[in-house]
């Protein structure tokens, strides 16, 4: 898994967030979008595209999109 193909997932769960603002260090939780929808389709996704499963306590525990990245590459 790369990192790029991982934030392009990431931004698909926007809906008026371009990806070019998504950045491996950009805070997520700082984003105008993010709420808790978005936290929760962030969820499914890994699950469906990486078959990993994330919980709330993990996304509570990340700040960028990186440390979310490292989360689901040390599960796979």
């Amino acid at each position: 898994m790369e990192i790029k193909e991982f934030i392009e997932n990431f931004a698909d769960q926007f809906d008026e967030t371009d990806i070019s603002e998504l950045k491996p260090e950009t805070e997520f939780k700082k984003l105008d979008e993010w709420n808790s929808l978005v936290a929760l389709s962030v969820i499914a996704m890994v699950d469906e595209e990486y078959d990993v499963t994330i919980k709330g306590n993990d996304i509570t525990g990340a700040t960028t999109i990186e440390d979310l990245f490292k989360i689901v590459s040390e599960r796979m």
